[in-house]
């Protein structure tokens, strides 16, 4: 059985780093950057992406749709 791998873009000029995707990340690859964007937000990114499975919750919960998330099979 192959195993799929993930990856997620975010829209940082859109994510207001409210942090509900890191919250709900089973395997913690999402983190708040010390950067922040235009806004003056710590927007959300890929932190550990070799942990990425593909789940797409954080596409899932994200409010403001800022989270595009790919899966490939390994």
């Amino acid at each position: 059985m192959a195993k799929v791998k993930g990856a997620i873009v975010v829209d940082t000029v859109k994510c207001k780093g409210c942090g509900v995707c890191a919250a709900n990340c089973p395997t913690d690859v999402i983190q708040l950057a010390k950067e922040v964007n235009d806004k003056g937000y710590n927007y959300a990114y890929m932190a550990k992406p070799d942990a990425c499975i593909g789940c797409a919750s954080c596409g899932l919960v994200c409010p403001d749709s800022c989270i595009t998330v790919y899966r490939v099979r390994a």
